[in-house]
């Protein structure tokens, strides 16, 4: 198999992103327009017939390549609507255009050896009432007790308030800056494919907020924010509940992303998302080159 190094320049994005929306293992985080935001200048490489393709985001530092992976993009590696077998990621590996990386392949990357990290996905194909019949006790009870003082669900907030909200409140995330993040959401709702949900309080103030992504039949958590108030009104407990009814018996998914944090895992965990890993591929990182895009 024939693999070609295409730089930033060289990639036709209305033919990637025809791929990425058609690849059985598509992700929004490997659209062209998401990359173009998270690892701008990003680069490629691709199977002489396209039918694999690998996004790679590219720094420089001295004037020497290295792959880190970008913010708000758990998974990226090789994309196609095969199988990916396992000869082919390491040709694909061989072919990349540093000696340094740190790279997140995707679930259906797996290199036998590398380590999988956490991600948890709840299947929506099942009635509301069967996907809450395996809720946690624990999951059924905040949502009960969020349900009795009279919270309310407000859709499509803009942009701004969003960020507003998002800098005064979050801890997470402190690797992005809320310009890549406007960014990336402004890019998302004029291609419809983010969304901006919010929770508000019967004081009218808003105390939760996600932005999650639509992308073929995969909805991803991608930035959950809640301030302590949400946090003691179980917030995000109803948000989650009130997407799962909306979506449920569609043929879709729900991907919260994945954490080692045992109380965000049991959060996602408690709505029935099983672990579908993805898998870490790193190779010498000299300590000047450590850092993130």
């Amino acid at each position: 198999m024939l693999i070609r190094h295409l730089p930033h320049k060289s990639i036709d994005k209305k033919q990637w992103d025809q791929i990425i929306s058609s690849a059985s293992n598509g992700l929004i985080y490997a659209m062209s327009w998401y990359l173009d935001i998270v690892a701008p200048k990003w680069e490629a490489l691709v199977s002489d017939d396209y039918s694999f393709i690998f996004p790679i985001t590219v720094k420089r530092k001295y004037n020497l390549p290295y792959i880190v992976q970008p913010p708000l993009s758990q998974q990226l590696g090789i994309f196609s609507n095969k199988e990916v077998p396992v000869d082919v990621i390491r040709l694909f590996i061989q072919k990349l255009p540093s000696y340094s990386y740190e790279l997140n392949l995707n679930e259906h990357n797996h290199l036998p050896g590398l380590i999988g990290e956490p991600n948890y996905i709840l299947d929506m194909g099942k009635t509301y009432k069967e996907i809450s019949n395996n809720y946690s006790k624990n999951t059924v009870r905040n949502i009960d007790k969020a349900k009795k003082i009279n919270l309310k669900i407000i859709d499509n907030i803009n942009c701004e308030s969003f960020i507003s909200f998002y800098e005064k409140t979050s801890k997470t995330y402190k690797a992005i800056d809320c310009e890549c993040l406007e960014k990336l959401i402004m890019a998302g709702l004029k291609h419809k494919e983010i969304k901006l949900i919010s929770v508000y309080n019967s004081s009218d103030e808003m105390i939760a907020a996600l932005c999650y992504t639509e992308f073929n039949r995969r909805i991803t958590y991608l930035v959950p924010v809640s301030n302590e108030t949400g946090k003691q009104a179980f917030a995000m407990f109803y948000l989650v509940d009130q997407i799962i009814q909306r979506e449920a018996a569609k043929d879709k998914i729900l991907d919260f992303e994945g954490s080692k944090i045992e109380g965000i895992a049991r959060f996602y965990k408690g709505f029935g998302a099983k672990n579908h890993p993805y898998y870490i591929l790193k190779k010498l990182r000299p300590s000047f080159l450590v850092g993130r895009i």
